[in-house]
């Protein structure tokens, strides 16, 4: 059985505001919940006037306390940006309210701008010590050696379940070698997508893990008509196309034809970038899932949606979850 889950980065909707982005992240997870849902992470990301989850483990602890079931977890925490202390206390925490439901996923990129970066007084050294923090954070959340000078608690023996996130072959090569499982940064950066899996599960040394455990991200826009399924998807299209310009903002209402706004070049790097994705109506989606799985054989699929209307996306993850049961059952 394939697991889906949910990728939320509370999108602050255009018109609307941080507490509208949280309150609907609230709801969305409680929804996922009772359609089967087996995660619902957050990432982390900051000075983007689009996204409320920067307080990630924050936030992370508020939908834990709104659900009863669904793990609940970082995907991810930029581990530069933090001292892996830290992280170990924060989610040890978490777990330690939540026993059994908290996932940690680690990023190796800033999640900013460099800006922001040095406001964050982590990660301006030019060395990356991406490795060796994981490798830190890890120790914190097993038992603690009697002798122990530092410690995390709450957090030593919670044993929260750690996931290496990536878009590049090193967190492929990362994650094979510490034996933890592995998430592909499909839904925005799939280049590397292929050759990143292969390395992951040809070189997996048991760890953490006994086996490899691969995570897929890919783009969901579901509705009833292709056509409201495509409108829906052009909130997230222009969103992209404004990052990439270096004008990030709220998430853009949907309009009728992304070719009104774009260049062709802007059009085929956007839909180069975000071409893991299922639009349409549920057939639609059900075969895009299905070659997917096929070709990937993913353990789980994680899915992002990013949808300027609430009551929308809460469809779309209905009919995503009606899918992904009837591929499971077939």
């Amino acid at each position: 059985m394939t697991k889906y889950s949910i990728l939320d980065l509370s999108p602050v909707p255009e018109g609307g505001t941080a507490a509208d982005a949280l309150a609907n992240s609230t709801d969305l997870a409680r929804h996922a919940e009772t359609l089967g849902f087996h995660r619902y992470w957050l990432a982390e990301h900051h000075n983007s006037p689009g996204i409320a989850s920067a307080a990630t483990a924050v936030v992370i602890g508020h939908i834990a306390a709104a659900t009863a079931s669904i793990r609940v977890g970082a995907g991810g925490i930029m581990l530069p940006n933090h001292a892996p202390l830290v992280v170990a206390e924060q989610f040890g925490t978490l777990a330690t309210l939540h026993p059994e439901r908290i996932d940690l996923g680690l990023g190796r990129a800033p999640g900013t701008d460099m800006n922001t970066a040095r406001a964050l007084r982590r990660g301006m050294s030019g060395t990356d010590h991406f490795p060796e923090d994981v490798v830190e954070l890890i120790g914190f959340l097993q038992p603690a050696a009697p002798d122990q000078p530092v410690r995390a608690v709450p957090g030593e023996g919670t044993h929260v379940p750690v996931w290496i996130l990536g878009s590049s072959l090193f967190g492929a090569q990362l994650a094979a070698k510490l034996g933890l499982p592995y998430a592909f940064a499909s839904h925005f950066a799939p280049d590397a997508l292929d050759e990143a899996v292969t390395i992951y599960r040809r070189y997996f040394q048991p760890g953490l893990t006994d086996k490899p455990r691969f995570m897929l991200a890919v783009n969901v826009f579901a509705a009833e008509t292709e056509t409201e399924a495509q409108h829906l998807q052009t909130s997230m299209q222009q969103g992209f196309l404004n990052l990439r310009r270096g004008h990030p903002g709220p998430l853009p209402a949907p309009i009728k034809h992304l070719s009104d706004i774009a260049t062709p070049a802007e059009l085929r790097m956007v839909n180069h970038a975000l071409r893991i994705s299922a639009v349409g109506t549920p057939d639609i989606v059900h075969e895009r899932l299905r070659r997917l799985m096929e070709r990937y054989h993913p353990d789980e699929i994680i899915m992002n949606g990013m949808i300027h209307d609430h009551t929308a996306r809460k469809r779309s993850i209905e009919i995503a979850a009606s899918v992904m049961k009837d591929l499971n059952g077939a």
